[in-house]
């Protein structure tokens, strides 16, 4: 019951075309679009990468983070139609409920940041070790995790008519403040403290630490890790409570 329900859901999360143009085609148009306007051959000052580079793990955390965090409206319609309330009469779990929603998520995810870094290499052929890619790339995967029970915890609270606002203010949050789309070295210095309490700001640091080889990766993934811990012990009392509504 618990796999057969993981691959629907995988497969489900896959097939679902408004998501895969939110988390791939747009991050993909994005990534062409300034990885062209900074230039092919620049190094960035602060990471030391090339800008393509440091275009493409933005635009692969940006792909990641939307495919899984498009898990809230799955999750939001679920409970709507009393979809996860029909569930808890089946075999599975609640702990196998929630798990299919983080592998749908990451499975969604690993396929934007892979198909964003196959374009990238094939486009710009930013100078970077192979390692580096695939560091980049395992460290984005990985760090999606949080975004996944974030995308959870929304589903958990938002009512059908308020998600699609609390979601575009997560997102967008998320977003700026994880300078995916606009460098944080020329905001406010304000601005980049408060990016630091984010996780979107790691996630980036991460997939760049990983494509350079440099700086302490475990600063990054302790910071996630947190992040992951908290919202696992948050989603889990939430759901045993409205279980117990129920």
């Amino acid at each position: 019951m618990k796999t057969r329900y993981l691959a629907m859901e995988s497969w489900r999360q896959l097939k679902n075309v408004r998501s895969l143009i939110f988390s791939l085609a747009i991050p993909v148009v994005m990534l062409l679009i300034f990885a062209n306007a900074y230039g092919t051959a620049g190094i960035d000052p602060v990471t030391r990468l090339p800008w393509a580079m440091v275009t493409t793990v933005q635009m692969g955390a940006y792909g990641g983070m939307m495919a899984a965090l498009g898990q809230a409206f799955v999750i939001v319609t679920e409970r709507s139609i009393g979809w996860n309330r029909q569930l808890r009469i089946t075999p599975l779990s609640g702990t196998g409920y929630l798990v299919s929603k983080v592998v749908a998520a990451m499975a969604a995810a690993l396929l934007s940041i892979v198909l964003i870094f196959v374009i990238s290499a094939a486009t710009f052929h930013p100078a970077v070790s192979l390692g580096g890619w695939v560091l980049s790339a395992l460290g984005l995967w990985a760090g999606i995790l949080p975004f996944t029970l974030i995308a959870i915890m929304i589903g958990q609270f938002a009512r059908p008519q308020f998600a699609q606002p609390l979601f575009m203010a997560v997102f967008f949050g998320l977003a700026i403040l994880g300078g995916l789309w606009v460098p944080l070295q020329i905001m406010p210095s304000w601005v980049t403290d408060a990016a630091k309490a984010v996780p979107s700001y790691w996630l980036n640091r991460l997939g760049d630490m990983g494509a350079s080889a440099q700086g302490q990766l475990m600063q990054p993934a302790m910071v996630l890790l947190a992040w992951t811990v908290v919202l696992v012990v948050f989603i889990s009392w939430r759901y045993r409570r409205d279980a117990a509504r129920a």
